[in-house]
């Protein structure tokens, strides 16, 4: 589960847009952008570059 206060902060890296966190799938989504970033040991990794693409 991630700090509260990090989620508040964490932004798209691509569009700067709100992500949704998915708890259950252990990703943080920007809908914006269509990308899924995955959460590793609870750090989020954040590159564009690794992104999942979603529909």
């Amino acid at each position: 589960m991630l700090d509260k206060k990090l989620l508040e902060i964490l932004a798209c890296p691509k569009c700067k847009g709100d992500l949704e966190y998915k708890p259950e799938e252990n990703k943080l989504i920007c809908h914006k952008c269509k990308l899924a970033y995955r959460i590793e040991d609870d750090i989020p990794i954040m590159l564009i570059e690794e992104a999942e693409k979603i529909e």
